[in-house]
């Protein structure tokens, strides 16, 4: 028997950088995961996110774009610590916190939240704090979208043979703590953004 597998596009399409997770799910439709896999875009939609990660997958792959300090359009494995569910707040109605929304999930759910991991792409142009449109997605990040698909054909089968297995990625190969989705900062900003 296959495990169930959750690969989940988060962020905003109209904040720059942030529509990494959503560009990624799209180019699956034209070079789809295995059957056996839920390929979904999410979005901004954390309740949705929540309510799904208890319908009793093994695993779950998040793709968002993160600040992790790396070079722009550096793709990242994180697998975060989960919460225990005792501390939940609601999740944004216009953003997508992951942390929140794994917090909400665990708060929500009567079994254990599956495994996650997220597959994060280092953005290069941040929307600004202050504007609720940053449209277009920059070419290096655009150019990841790309080796994303390609490393989630190489992450997925690992993954359904054994939901407990370390699937390769080439470096920077990270565990750490959640990032924030939301990407504050200049869009095309200079280094001292970065």
């Amino acid at each position: 028997m296959s495990a169930r597998l959750l690969v989940a596009g988060v962020g905003n399409i109209f904040l720059a950088d942030d529509a990494f997770g959503p560009e990624v799910i799209r180019a699956l439709d034209q070079d789809p995961l295995p059957p056996q896999v839920r390929v979904r875009d999410f979005g901004i939609r954390g309740m949705d996110l929540a309510y799904e990660l208890l319908d009793g997958y093994d695993t779950a792959v998040l793709v968002d774009a993160a600040v992790r300090g790396h070079e722009p359009g550096t793709l990242s494995l994180i697998e975060p610590e989960l919460p225990d569910g005792s501390t939940a707040g609601a999740p944004e109605a216009h953003g997508m916190d992951p942390a929140k929304v794994l917090a909400l999930a665990a708060h929500l759910g009567d079994e254990p939240l599956p495994r996650v991991l997220v597959l994060a792409c280092e953005p290069e142009l941040r929307a600004p704090a202050d504007e609720d449109i940053a449209p277009g997605i920059s070419a290096t990040v655009r150019e990841a979208v790309g080796r994303a698909v390609a490393a989630l054909h190489t992450l997925v089968p690992v993954l359904l043979a054994d939901p407990a297995a370390t699937p390769p990625l080439g470096r920077p190969d990270e565990s750490a703590a959640p990032s924030p989705a939301g990407l504050p900062g200049r869009v095309g900003g200079g280094a001292e953004d970065r």
